[in-house]
Parts: C-alpha cells; sequence; structure tokens
C-alpha cells in the first residue's frame, strides 16, 4: 500500500487540470518542412529590440541590460505620462502593488526579486525630463532597483509601443498618434512578449485596471520564471506516466509472487524431525 498509493496520487493529480505557462503573443514568420515522413511547423517569434533610455535616475539603460539573453530577467512593460489626469495614477499604484506582491513572493531575508524587471516608458518625452520622471517616481514611491521610468527618442518609444506591441491592433483605442492604454506587457527573458489564452486560444490581455487581470498577470509571472529552457529537457521529460505505469506493472508482478510463494509454503505443511 505504502508504495500503490503514492503512484495512485500520482495519476490523480496528473489529471487534473494545468496552469498553462503563458504563450507568445506575435510571430515574425511560420515555416514548414518534413521531419521523419511528418510535416514540423516553425515559428519564428517577434522579439523586442535593444534601446537605451534614460531613467529616473538619470542613469543610461538599455534592455540587454535586463533581457535577451538565458540569464535575463522577466519584464513587465506599460506606457504612461506624469501629465495624464486620468489613468496613469492607477497604472502606477497597479504597478507598485505588482512590485510588492512579486517581492512578497521571494525567499525569506530578502526582499528583492531579481527576476523581474519593470518598465514604465513615457510616451511624452519631450516634456517627461528626468527630473518629471523622479518627482513621479517619488510620488507614488517606486523602487528605482527592479523598476524603471524611462525617458528618450519618440520614436523609438511609439516604434516599441505601436510596431512591436501591436497597440493599435490590441487595443482599438489607441490614437496612434498618443498611444496611451491601461495594458501591461508580460515579456520573458528573451524578449518574446507573452499572455494568457482562452479556451478558444485567444490572448487575454493584462488590463491593469482590471482586478482579475492583475492576479492573472501576478500567477503567468511565477509561471514564466518557472519555465524550463525547452533545450535542456530531462531525461524524463514526457515518461512519467509511462515510468509510473511500469511501477505499478512491477508491484503487481512481486505481489503476485509473494501470493504464489507464500501458497506453495503453506501447502507444503511442516517438516518433521527425525529421530
Amino acid at each position: 500500500m505504502a508504495l500503490v498509493i503514492p503512484v495512485i496520487i500520482f495519476f490523480y493529480v496528473d489529471s487534473l487540470p494545468k496552469a498553462a505557462i503563458p504563450k507568445p503573443l506575435f510571430y515574425d514568420s511560420v515555416t514548414t518542412r518534413i521531419e521523419k515522413g511528418k510535416q514540423v511547423t516553425d515559428t519564428a517569434w517577434q522579439h523586442l529590440p535593444d534601446f537605451k533610455m534614460a531613467n529616473q535616475m538619470g542613469q543610461q539603460v538599455s534592455f540587454s541590460d535586463v533581457s535577451l539573453s538565458d540569464s535575463g530577467k522577466i519584464t513587465v512593460v506599460d506606457f504612461f505620462f506624469t501629465h495624464c489626469p486620468t489613468i496613469c495614477p492607477g497604472m502606477t499604484v497597479e504597478m507598485k502593488k505588482l512590485q510588492g506582491v512579486v517581492q512578497k513572493g521571494v525567499k525569506v531575508g530578502d526582499n528583492k526579486a531579481d527576476y523581474i524587471q519593470f518598465i514604465s516608458f513615457s510616451i511624452d518625452p519631450e516634456r517627461d525630463s528626468v527630473m518629471a520622471l523622479k518627482k513621479w517616481a517619488d510620488r507614488f514611491q517606486v523602487d528605482p532597483d527592479n523598476w524603471w521610468l524611462l525617458t528618450g527618442d519618440k520614436k523609438e518609444i511609439y516604434d516599441l509601443s505601436l510596431k512591436y506591441m501591436n497597440l493599435k491592433l490590441l487595443d482599438p483605442q489607441v490614437d496612434s498618434s498618443f498611444p496611451h492604454t491601461d495594458i501591461f506587457f508580460l515579456i520573458d527573458k528573451h524578449g518574446v512578449i507573452r499572455a494568457r489564452r482562452d479556451k478558444d486560444g485567444n490572448p487575454l490581455l493584462y488590463h491593469s485596471l482590471d482586478k482579475q487581470a492583475m492576479t492573472n498577470l501576478a500567477e503567468d509571472i511565477v509561471l514564466l520564471s518557472l519555465e524550463k529552457d525547452p533545450k535542456e529537457k530531462s531525461i524524463f521529460a514526457g515518461k512519467l506516466r509511462l515510468l509510473a505505469v511500469i511501477f505499478l506493472i512491477v508491484i503487481a508482478g512481486v505481489g503476485i509472487f509473494l501470493f504464489a510463494f507464500k501458497k506453495k509454503d503453506k501447502h507444503a505443511g511442516p517438516i518433521l524431525e527425525k529421530k
């Protein structure tokens, strides 16, 4: 029983619905090839380009400082501006809450989440100087260790939002001359935008002013942080069910053998000693 029960529990847990790691959102190209007689599809996912801008501390930082590598960080990105009288203060509050949730999830004694970076781009860089960003950061007590408020070249910022994050397609209310939205973007360590999907495969965007969407984002950050490099597959990958079945067969075989041996021993009867 001590051997069988864990295997039964494994099959039960394996049958339960599993949380899905957020999927890539945009692709550059799709190619097909024939491999071992079967058609295989290869998708080249769109990556955010590197950039260099000034943060609220006056430091020149780049995307390659935190992402675009195997040892890079997950990033959460949004777009705002300090003169915004509507949704921007609420977005900043939600980003701060998200930062707090992530930091509470790290190990005891360490309040820094080194695996994630938060980035807020100003879409009004002409007015949002480093000083203006610092004032905004102080107002909302932004932790600069893993949250940058960035200002820089306007065309570069707008290209990031409209060309690489497709805000015009994702949010029909976005004016291409002023890309303003409450969407937060989840980006993996290779610079690929990810998103949760519904049962029909449609992306569920992370609208910062939607509580459920923010709960989804917090969960998906954790899931993405646990994602393993597909190039580093375990020798047991995809074989756990087979191993469990083999284990049950072995247990059954041992049980049958012990039962047969005990029955044979019983029929043999006691051996009388000779005087």
